[in-house]
């Protein structure tokens, strides 16, 4: 897959098996897994699985599950994650996740790039609508979904099975006409 996003800070680029481990540190720490269903992985080999997986869908050419690293433009230190799942071709709908290393947390990345692949999926994909979930007490990412302008639709009731326990869950939503770039 050969997509690279820009912004005025940030390289938004396909992950690859360079970005182990980074990956596997982002998914290490306790702070960026409490609000994770994924959990930390046990070794580097169980996040090497998980990025392949990426990697795959990425190239499998049917353009249906874009997973991307995210870098800072200068000097390319590696921020994160943010990842555009579609659904059913017919309803133009996608799902959207980022994970950002906690060191770069309160500087308006996780906006920045969520509003590029908003960008992305509205101008380059031709979607309709694009959604999120979150965790209720995951107070960082809820002001990111809301900053990118997507708006709370509803509560699942103990859907999410965090470390915690079980989480209620936001769902979020932007639809192209909502959406401004």
């Amino acid at each position: 897959m050969d997509i690279e996003l820009q912004s005025e800070r940030l390289l938004i680029s396909p992950v690859s098996l360079d970005d182990l481990t980074h990956i596997h540190e982002l998914h290490s720490l306790p702070e960026t897994d409490e609000f994770n269903t994924l959990g930390i992985p046990k070794n580097l080999e169980e996040t090497r699985e998980i990025l392949s997986g990426w990697i795959e869908k990425n190239n499998s050419g049917q353009h249906t599950n874009f997973a991307f690293k995210i870098e800072l433009a200068e000097g390319k230190d590696f921020v994160g994650l943010i990842a555009l799942n579609l659904g059913m071709p017919k309803f133009k709908i996608a799902e959207v996740w980022y994970k950002l290393h906690s060191r770069f947390w309160g500087n308006g990345y996780a906006t920045e790039s969520l509003n590029q692949i908003l960008k992305f999926g509205f101008g380059e994909l031709g979607l309709h609508r694009i959604e999120a979930g979150c965790a209720v007490d995951n107070l960082g990412s809820i002001r990111v979904l809301e900053k990118a302008g997507m708006t709370r639709e509803g509560r699942k009731r103990k859907v999410l099975p965090l470390k915690s326990g079980w989480s209620d869950n936001f769902h979020y939503a932007i639809l192209e006409s909502d959406f401004v770039s």
